[in-house]
């Protein structure tokens, strides 16, 4: 079992219920379907495919909804994209054309008002560089400083700009209360720029009373950097989306924004999760080269929750192949975690709390005594987040008899959830030991511990340590 989790995203397609099936047999732990490109009929199309796998499979892949945010895009052009040469004048309409080489629209009226002379806008990931030299009524007229293809429903990044548009945008309200109503696991909010972002998606799934779905802040850009301890003290998590953001901001300075963000999390026990870069696996060959390996590894070692793969599986050439390397790599590389540097630093961040103080004498018996795992016997799921902070060698098995608590806790590092049937303490950790000396193949010896609260489902708190020997 790899302790580190894998996001992987999926999108129509001919093969959608095998590649599926595969991803999940593969030991993917959260399926991620990107609203920006896809329709709810479709959405709930492959929503429903994968609960039917997973009870086919009796797995428990968690499922994530990336709402699309704020986004600005352009309009369409003629034949689907249009060259845009260095040096040539182009206009951007605020009215809705069919855009060419000489100008475009944009989804965003109000964009000709946020924009002022001599900002730059990027394009087609920051390979086309614009800069506004002239501002009409209803459009802009921008100098080409990098030329490049540009095609439609391309994404606009304004580097040094903020846009006064609305935040919750009708189409991302819709798709929190499709999320509501299908019984989603994850919400991932784009476009982020400060915490009262997080705060309106918050708040409509607390109108909603759905207390289940956990919020995962995306970082993209300079000003939800600026917030980032604002946005940490309110998500569930944090991704950091490394593409978008060295398209944002000077790319030099996003490795040190990067560590900064990890060591923040693991401060306040958020979760963390970076997107993937293997440019290589959009190829036909899928191969990664030694970069790309190293980047992923050094990912890796920091013990980080989670990696995010993202146009890897949606558009890349062999999508189930690309899992299987990447989960191998994600295990070799597991081996250079250091665990005992991470369990050290969580003692002086500790909280102060029962269930806290239990939680680091777990970890420091597994840490001592070698053990083999750790069965956590929870209710709510909160003991199995705090030891896996605490990041102990061996894996957290939480053993929940709630499906919903199951599927919350396919993000946590080093945790593998899993539904079992019990009413109290001794009964939910039988079942759970019988598989578990099956699947982690346990000898006379080894050592086990288990954890939780006493008398079970009567506590709030974590109150119980026990060592077993097999």
């Amino acid at each position: 079992m790899e302790k580190t989790k894998l996001i992987a995203t999926v999108c129509e397609n001919k093969n959608e219920r095998k590649q599926i099936e595969e991803f999940i047999k593969s030991g993917i732990d959260v399926i991620r379907l990107n609203m920006s490109y896809t329709s709810e009929d479709v959405c709930r199309r492959l929503i429903n495919i994968i609960n039917e796998t997973n009870e086919q499979l009796g797995t428990n892949t968690a499922v994530m909804l990336d709402l699309e945010g704020p986004c600005i895009r352009t309009d369409t052009f003629i034949g689907g994209k249009a060259y845009l040469n260095t040096g040539d004048k182009i206009r951007i309409y605020m009215n809705e054309i069919n855009g060419n080489m000489t100008g475009f629209s944009v989804n965003y009226p109000n964009l000709v008002n946020d924009l002022k002379y001599h900002t730059k806008i990027k394009l087609s990931k920051g390979n086309v560089i614009l800069q506004v030299i002239e501002k009409g009524l209803d459009y802009v007229v921008c100098t080409v400083l990098k030329g490049g293809e540009v095609s439609n429903n391309s994404k606009i990044y304004l580097p040094e700009t903020k846009a006064s548009r609305k935040f919750l945008t009708q189409q991302d309200y819709q798709d929190v209360l499709f999320a509501n109503e299908m019984g989603v696991d994850f919400i991932s909010v784009s476009s982020i720029s400060s915490a009262e972002d997080v705060l309106e998606i918050n708040d409509l799934l607390i109108e909603l009373k759905n207390e289940h779905i956990g919020l995962l802040a995306k970082i993209e850009n300079k000003s939800a950097v600026e917030d980032i301890d604002n946005i940490i003290n309110i998500a569930d998590g944090i991704i950091l989306d490394r593409g978008d953001l060295g398209i944002e901001m000077p790319i030099e300075i996003v490795p040190n924004i990067q560590k900064k963000i990890i060591h923040k999390c693991y401060e306040h026990g958020c979760l963390m999760i970076i997107t993937a870069e293997f440019n290589s696996f959009l190829t036909k060959k899928a191969v990664p080269n030694r970069a790309e390996v190293s980047d992923l590894s050094t990912l890796v070692s920091e013990a980080i929750d989670a990696i995010m793969l993202t146009s890897e599986t949606t558009i890349g050439a062999h999508p189930i192949d690309t899992v299987r390397i990447v989960s191998k790599i994600i295990k070799e590389s597991e081996d250079s975690i250091d665990y005992s540097y991470f369990f050290r630093n969580s003692l002086y961040e500790k909280q102060k709390s029962i269930t806290s103080t239990v939680s680091s004498s777990v970890v420091l018996g597994a840490n001592e005594l070698d053990c083999k795992a750790i069965i956590v016997a929870t209710n709510f799921g909160r003991t199995a987040r705090r030891i896996s902070q605490l990041k102990p060698p061996c894996p957290i098995i939480a053993a929940a008899s709630s499906k919903e608590v199951v599927k919350s806790l396919q993000l946590h590092f080093g945790v593998l959830p899993v539904q079992a049937k019990g009413d109290t303490l001794d009964e939910l950790t039988e079942n759970v030991k019988s598989e578990l000396e099956t699947t982690f193949k346990l000898n006379q010896g080894d050592k086990i511990i288990i954890t939780g609260g006493y008398p079970f489902k009567k506590v709030k708190h974590t109150n119980f340590m026990q060592i077993d020997e097999v």
